[in-house]
């Protein structure tokens, strides 16, 4: 079974410290996808889930433990996602594994997940000393948060509050207020998002209110940032649209999506300061 019901998410769990690519529990993402009307033949999104993963541990040839900061990176073309529980049980089952090397760790990580995802996962794993220097940044773009305004609306999403303005922008707009729940937990997820557009001015108390009416709504990340894009494509039709989505770490993991009208776009992985 691959319902979010069946997975490890939510449940007492037993830690195996011996590798088995078995714990990784892949769902489908065209179920969500036919909610909010994406054709999966036919996606009107190009994109990439980056994962990073803090807790990775495994015993060199000589049994001293070794360590690494991993970055995962998934194609919105895949069919699955990945629960995140499952991925961190994965994770770990590496602890007590004899590893010839990080290239074969590397190796051995990209083609499990690319199996469970149904398509091709990288993985880059860095010591932590190969990351000194590296400064947080957070997404860069105008605030929205600073706004004067009332809420009173947290869930479900509010589409409605879409809406454009006469004229042209071409412009990045930023809110460090989105928040869902996990779908089986009912646990917080916290984010920052960054919407990148080309078209008709966005009205940004609208995107503000819109995005803070995610505040009670239940999905995975993944699939709030596609019904983001999706809302945002038929409320206010742009030309050209990103939406890349920044959440806080959660287990050793945190979990950033970007969705976007320009084929081949690979967005950076800065660290921001939540993560």
């Amino acid at each position: 079974m691959s319902s979010p019901d069946h997975s490890p998410l939510g449940k007492a769990t037993t830690y195996a410290d011996r590798y088995d690519a078995s714990l990784l529990f892949p769902i489908p993402r065209q179920a969500k996808r036919d909610e909010i009307g994406v054709d999966g033949a036919a996606l009107p999104f190009h994109g990439v889930d980056i994962w990073n993963g803090y807790e990775l541990s495994w015993l060199g040839p000589r049994g001293k433990p070794m360590v690494a900061v991993a970055e995962f990176r998934f194609p919105a073309t895949t069919p699955h996602i990945i629960e995140s529980k499952s991925f961190k049980l994965y994770l770990n089952s590496f602890a007590q594994e004899t590893i010839a090397s990080r290239d074969v760790l590397a190796d051995t990580l990209a083609r499990d997940l690319s199996a469970a995802a149904g398509g091709p996962a990288t993985v880059v794993l860095r010591a932590p000393e190969e990351l000194n220097g590296e400064p947080l940044h957070e997404p860069e773009g105008v605030l929205l948060d600073d706004q004067d305004l009332d809420f009173d609306s947290y869930g479900p999403p509010r589409a409605d509050f879409l809406a454009t303005h006469g004229g042209e922008a071409r412009e990045v707009l930023v809110s460090h207020l989105l928040r869902s729940n996990c779908p089986v937990t009912g646990q917080p997820d916290w984010g920052s998002v960054q919407v990148s557009y080309t078209g008709a001015p966005i009205d940004r108390a609208g995107l503000l209110r819109y995005l803070v009416s995610f505040r009670r709504h239940t999905e995975f990340h993944e699939q709030c940032v596609e019904r983001i894009f999706m809302d945002l494509r038929e409320r206010c039709a742009p030309r050209e649209l990103s939406v890349y989505a920044r959440y806080t770490r959660r287990g050793g993991l945190d979990i950033n999506p970007f969705r976007s009208t320009a084929a081949g776009a690979q967005p950076g992985n800065p660290r921001g300061a939540r993560q």
